[in-house]
């Protein structure tokens, strides 16, 4: 005699799996926060673009609040050409500007085209200020105390800005840029 041990009805299968759907809404969650996390960010580096285009303009563009007779500049000449740093000092004190030596580059660097603005931090606006009427001129910070300006001409050197031009050039920005 065989005992037999009665087991529960097996109930029959739905043909559904639990598994599949949550697997396609778990993919289908990860892609949609990952296409968030590229808009944000997206969006936070064209923010952060607009916000250093606007820092760099501001830092670009000439303070027009200043006066050329509070502005202190040593002309030095890094050409071959005699008497050019004269001519260059006699044009920039005609436009305003104090002049407190003009001499010949003794630095030792080489100087390439219109020239440079050799300036220490307390220069930085002068600086600025000064290009306008050098448009082309390189810029040399260095680590001097007072705010002069050296005004280094150089091979490529042909003459200062026009006044039409220095009025244009200071003329505070409109449209876009002003919107920073």
């Amino acid at each position: 005699m065989t005992l037999r041990t009665e087991r529960p009805p097996v109930r029959p299968r739905s043909g559904r799996r639990p598994w599949p759907p949550l697997i396609f809404l778990a993919v289908l969650a990860l892609a949609a926060a990952a296409v968030w996390w590229n808009v944000l960010r997206t969006e936070a580096r064209d923010e952060a673009r607009e916000n250093a285009a606007c820092e760099s303009a501001a830092d670009s563009a000439p303070p027009t609040d200043i006066d050329p007779a509070s502005v202190t500049l040593r002309v030095l000449n890094a050409t071959d050409t005699a008497g050019l740093a004269q001519t260059v000092a006699t044009a920039l004190q005609e436009r305003g500007f104090v002049i407190g030596e003009v001499a010949n580059d003794s630095s030792g660097r080489e100087v390439t085209g219109v020239g440079e603005l050799r300036h220490g931090p307390r220069g930085d606006d002068a600086a600025r200020y000064v290009r306008v009427y050098i448009p082309d001129a390189g810029d040399y910070p260095d680590t001097r105390a007072d705010a002069t300006v050296d005004v280094v001409v150089g091979p490529e050197f042909q003459t200062l800005a026009s006044a039409e031009e220095v009025a244009a050039a200071l003329v505070p920005p409109t449209g876009a840029a002003a919107d920073c």
